[in-house]
């Protein structure tokens, strides 16, 4: 059986209704990709689960995220061993079995479905059902899970957070190499939550030099006086055509402002960001999950910004259309131009 023929028996019918189909995990240009990701605020509970997809498409989401993983596949038993801080992590571990009404409800409500796999089965467990794997900052040197999910040919997004330009020019090259043909490159500050003076921005734009994928635009293709000066700019070789690579930003700081400056000065492809449908999930109380009302609100904004920019061509709109015969009349600098006078005129001296 071939993969495609995998993922469509792997996913039941949801009764006779029509699907519709998912909303791309890329939008166009410019507009930015928006991710909830769900994190550890499920409380193993599907329903809860199923209301993140739910109010992630509500808000505005391209796609949702949840996590895949063991503790004792997470952490090394000397750790577990000694610390109950991190055995109560088993807690936060979502049932495999939930992963396919997660995907199910995601099509239904017109959303793609991501799961970050951190142990290296678990690659192949969620490759019936994610339309991309997402890779976490503290995985990223991790090579045999960045080799497993490339092989997939399923798009990959990938965390940076803590990382060193030269760990993030080794893991895109391990994905290169191992057959990844569509990467997103998030950068990521991995505080909880990030403070607004650290979130540092101007690395995205250092993301695309590093990963040899252009600039956006000439204003973003700045970089800061400190990253002219260093060495480690030096990018990798250009990507082949087949491999298209994207940035974007790991949100972890809440901020409305850093959101807006990601997507309007550093031209992000995509905005990944916690969320908490209640403030009761297991993260919330850390600082860095969004609710929803705060998160839409963003969204909504950032939406309607993009479609005033419009076309770009000078002419009238529709809205303006009914008053253009009532502008002053080059003749005799009067409004409306004459030939309206004149009909309004006549259809009243008629009535």
């Amino acid at each position: 059986m071939n993969r495609s023929e995998l993922l469509s028996e792997s996913l039941p019918e949801s009764g006779n209704e029509p699907v519709p189909e998912p909303v791309p995990a890329f939008a166009p240009e410019p507009v930015p990709a928006f991710v909830a990701e769900v994190s550890s605020n499920h409380h193993r509970d599907l329903p809860r689960c199923l209301q993140f997809v739910d109010m992630a498409a509500h808000v505005g989401c391209n796609a949702v995220k949840f996590q895949l993983f063991k503790i004792e596949e997470l952490f090394a038993p000397e750790i577990l061993k000694r610390s109950p801080q991190h055995r109560a992590r088993k807690l936060w571990e979502i049932p495999l079995s939930f992963i396919s009404e997660i995907k199910l409800r995601c099509r239904e409500r017109g959303i793609q479905f991501s799961c970050t796999p951190f142990y290296l089965k678990a690659v192949e467990q969620l490759f019936p059902y994610v339309d991309f794997y997402k890779i976490a900052s503290y995985e990223l040197l991790w090579n045999d899970l960045l080799i497993a999910c490339a092989c997939t040919k399923k798009p990959v997004v990938l965390s940076t957070g803590m990382a060193t330009a030269d760990e993030v020019r080794q893991a895109v090259t391990v994905l290169r190499q191992a057959g990844c043909l569509d990467l997103t490159i998030l950068h990521c500050v991995s505080g909880y939550p990030a403070p607004v003076s650290e979130c540092n921005l101007a690395a995205i734009e250092t993301l695309r030099t590093i990963a040899g994928c252009g600039v956006k635009d000439k204003d973003s293709a700045k970089p800061s006086g400190a990253a002219r000066k260093s060495s480690h700019l030096h990018t990798l070789n250009t990507p082949p055509e087949s491999m298209k690579i994207r940035v974007g930003w790991s949100d972890h700081s809440v901020r409305p402002a850093v959101l807006y400056r990601a997507i309007h000065r550093w031209k992000v492809d995509m905005v990944e960001f916690h969320l908490d449908i209640d403030g009761e999930g297991e993260e919330f109380s850390f600082g860095h999950c969004w609710l929803p009302e705060q998160i839409k609100t963003v969204i909504d904004l950032v939406k309607d910004g993009f479609q005033a920019d419009g076309t770009g061509l000078k002419e009238p709109v529709p809205t303006e259309l009914p008053d253009r015969q009532w502008r002053r009349d080059p003749c005799d600098g009067l409004r409306p131009l004459k030939d309206v006078r004149q009909e309004w005129v006549r259809s009243r001296d008629i009535g």
